[in-house]
């Protein structure tokens, strides 16, 4: 019997033994072996020692944790393989007494010579489209035919961009186009506008983000879709950055000459960019800096414009405003990882804007026989922005798990001073103003995301509030034609709190995002008692903001999406500024403080095919927008002057189709072609311009239908350089009251690298057959006015960088 009851005792052992030798679970922790952190992303590969035969695989978590289950008893070989550090072998043996293995700690020796090769692969990678189709990334760095030139100008080559008559950048022939820095507004960009984009030198910027489908996460402004800026950033050990210089020339031609009895326009503008980026990482502690500096002489408007008036007058004018700019930006800052779940970032902005306009703007009878008025002015601005940032990241124990908390603060500064000078037959007269604005805008975030097992959630809120007290002063002389009346004092505040969700899923075959974005408005717009027309103003809303989108994979070439999103636009405080702005003396804008927000549904189809060398891109897009924001210019009885002064023009539509063609013709050779078609409908309305007297306008519904197309092409060519040659053709397109002529333009730039890598030589030419002109045509009640502009876009730049 004893010996019965011991084999059965033994062959329980050994039974239970044998079935827990498949359920063996091996662990273990990836650390560098420099700075003793976490490593991520490493590839873990478990072999049998005796052939190398490989068993399974998997990835160290953002930990640097690693898990291999259901391992049997054995000796085995474990390979770790990761981008940036040297592989590694590690021989173990894996026993049967227990279930859990810890194999402790393995220590990963950077490779700094696969550090540099793995910076140029990821940048290349980030290039075009991303797989969710709702975004597109570009490089600045590639961009040769606009290096040492201003972010401004990088954008105006991407794909489905393009630039209105007024010079703000359009998305699919909208200028609705929210413009971040490192994901958050400033005002160093504006706030739901654009400004100040033609003096952030592109040298600063490491790649730019087309979103045209933004997620329930984005703020709900942007109609058209968001451009993300992104600032230069390393986080490689030691001490590592990159230096350069850029010197060029603008207005080498002359396209229009003056007319009679004006100072010379600039011509032969000088342009210098010393750049300077650094990083410093020891540890936990990785510091960063980016420092530009940008001097730019332009040509900045040469505009002529004819006025027609039905009562027989005919006024030619010319607008020729000469500009001197000097820029200083630095931006700085530090990342510290307290310890492996908790990592704080600090950073800060300043940027000094020096800005010198000197025009004149004569006016003569319709055959240049006579002049009537010569007026010219001298503008002296100075813009100051600061901004300061603070964010917490903690990450808990599952990968992907985090919850984010930033805080963001700037503060903008406007002091602006005109000085005119009223030329008439019989007298002359000077005059002046001041206008003073500080924009102070508190940014507090929360966002938390939360992987699933086929997708992830994603929870936050936001709290805006921004305050912009304004002042202008006039200071008139002998028969001064400013509106004295117009001046004074504005306040602006706006409180924006907003909540979101977003639920994404995601299978083999199929793709689901949905979200919903909330968020309640109170803008009040206080206004000096004493102002001739305008009253105090404002507007609460408490308005939804859905997003969708659905896609399906057919396979790994084919896929489909389909987009809706609902957005907003708020006006600007520019927009309803009420000063009267004279910079043109006789065509004047002016800002009305009861204007409201935009609200814009936009629906999208897209399909991408993908092949072994090429990518098609294709999309279908329709909008329709309530509210729509738009300049209408209207006359008073008995004068000739033209007041421009936002208004809600109704209900407006754009609908369109859009390509991009990626075409990798050999290892020497790529192309992309870029092309779009849309039509632009405005319905019927009718809007009363308040300033400076009531005037009723109405426009019938008008329609037309416009589009561009760009080419891109990169050639490489033998020791090192590189070629690209750009075209984009713009088509006659629609503006309120008119229309807005066609335009073309070509750019090229040639780049060779010296120096083992290290060093850059760049050439480039923006404009370079010097075609690129604004021609307007609007048609008022009582007038047309047709307007040429031929400002400066013809720069040639030479340039060198260094990187260490």
């Amino acid at each position: 019997m004893r010996a019965i009851v011991l084999c059965l005792l033994f062959a329980t052992v050994v039974a239970t033994a044998s079935g827990q030798a498949g359920k063996i679970a091996v662990s273990g922790t990836i650390k560098d072996s420099d700075v003793k952190h976490p490593v991520a992303y490493v590839n873990v590969y478990l072999k049998v020692l005796k052939d190398s035969s490989f068993l399974a695989g998997t990835i160290s978590n953002e930990k640097g944790q690693y898990t291999f289950a259901n391992v049997q008893p054995g000796n085995y070989l474990l390979a770790f393989e990761r981008a940036g550090y040297k592989p590694l072998n590690k021989q173990y043996f894996v026993g049967a007494l227990s279930t859990f293995i810890d194999i402790g700690t393995t220590e990963l020796v950077a490779d700094t010579v696969a550090l540099e090769t793995v910076a140029v692969v990821a940048k290349s990678s980030k290039e075009g489209l991303s797989g969710q189709m709702d975004k597109k990334t570009y490089s600045v760095e590639n961009n040769i035919s606009q290096a040492g030139g201003s972010i401004l100008q990088a954008m105006k080559n991407l794909p489905g961009v393009t630039t209105g008559d007024d010079g703000k950048i359009q998305i699919r022939g909208s200028d609705k186009v929210v413009v971040l820095i490192d994901g958050k507004q400033t005002a160093l960009t504006g706030f739901g506008s654009q400004s100040s984009l033609d003096n952030i030198p592109a040298s600063a910027i490491e790649r730019i983000e087309i979103i045209n489908n933004p997620s329930a996460k984005h703020d709900a402004n942007g109609a058209a879709g968001i451009i993300n800026i992104i600032y230069k950033k390393s986080k490689q050990h030691g001490l590592n950055g990159k230096v350069g210089f850029t010197a060029g020339l603008g207005a080498l031609g002359i396209k229009q000459e003056n007319l009679p009895g004006i100072r010379r326009q600039y011509q032969a503008t000088p342009k210098l960019n010393p750049s300077l980026s650094m990083n410093y990482r020891k540890n936990n502690l990785n510091a960063f800096f980016q420092g530009d500096l940008l001097y730019t002489r332009t040509l900045n408007k040469n505009e002529f414009v004819d006025r027609f008036y039905d009562t027989g007058d005919t006024i030619r004018q010319q607008t020729k405003r000469n500009r001197n700019t000097t820029v200083a930006t630095a931006k700085g800052g530090v990342d510290w990882e307290l310890d492996n779940s908790n990592t704080f970032t600090f950073s800060g902005l300043y940027s000094s804007e020096k800005i010198i306009d000197r025009g004149d703007e004569p006016f003569y009878n319709n055959n240049l026989s006579k002049q009537l008025r010569l007026w010219q002015f001298l503008e002296d601005e100075l813009k100051t922005t600061v901004t300061a940032s603070a964010n917490w990241q903690h990450l808990f124990t599952q990968p992907g798990h985090k919850l984010n908390v930033s805080y963001n603060y700037t503060f903008h500064r406007e002091d602006e001073k005109y000085f005119f000078t009223n030329i008439l037959p019989t007298y002359t007269g000077s005059d002046a103003f001041k206008l003073l604005s500080d924009e102070q805008v508190s940014d507090l975030s929360i966002d938390y995301t939360r992987p699933l097992k086929h997708g992830r959630l994603e929870a936050g809120a936001k709290l805006r509030y921004r305050t912009i007290p304004t002042n202008m002063q006039f200071f008139p002389g002998l028969n001064s034609p400013l509106d004295t009346t117009a001046g004074g004092w504005a306040d602006y505040k706006e409180t924006i709190p907003a909540l979101y969700g977003s639920y994404v899923y995601e299978s083999k075959k199929v793709e689901l995002e949905a979200g919903l974005r909330i968020e309640y408005l109170n803008l009040s717009y206080s206004v000096n008692p004493q102002h001739a027309v305008y009253k105090s103003d404002g507007y609460t809303y408490t308005e939804p903001f859905p997003t969708f989108r659905f896609g399906y994979k057919f396979n790994d070439r084919h896929k489909i999406s389909v987009f809706y999103n609902r957005r907003v636009d708020r006006p600007n405080e520019v927009d309803i500024r009420i000063f009267p702005k004279y910079d043109d003396a006789e065509i004047i804008k002016v800002g009305n403080p009861g204007l409201r927000p935009q609200f814009t549904n936009s629906m999208e189809a897209g399909y991408k095919i993908t092949g072994r060398r090429s990518s098609l891109y294709a999309a279908a897009y329709h909008r329709i927008i309530d509210g729509f924001i738009a300049r209408i210019a209207t006359t008073t009885p008995g004068s000739t002057l033209i007041y421009h002064v936002f208004q809600n023009a109704g209900r407006s539509y754009n609908s369109g189709v859009e390509m991009i063609f990626e075409q990798k013709v050999s290892p020497r050779i790529s192309f992309n072609v870029n092309g779009n078609v849309y039509r632009n409908t405005i319905d019927a309305f009718t809007v009363e311009n308040k300033y400076p007297v009531p005037s009723i306008y109405s426009a019938d519904k008008e329609e037309r239908v416009s589009g561009f197309v760009k080419f891109n092409g990169q050639f490489k060519l033998p020791s090192n350089t590189e070629i690209q040659l750009t075209g984009a053709y713009m088509a006659k397109d629609l503006v309120p009251q008119g229309e807005i002529g066609a335009r073309f333009s070509i750019d090229a730039g040639v780049k060779k690298q010296i120096q083992k890598g290290k060093g850059e030589l760049f050439a480039n030419a923006t404009d370079l057959f010097n075609t690129l002109r604004i021609k307007r045509v609007i048609n008022g009640a009582g007038f047309r006015l047709e307007s040429t502009d031929y400002y400066e876009t013809q720069v040639f730049r030479v340039g060198y960088s260094y990187k260490f």
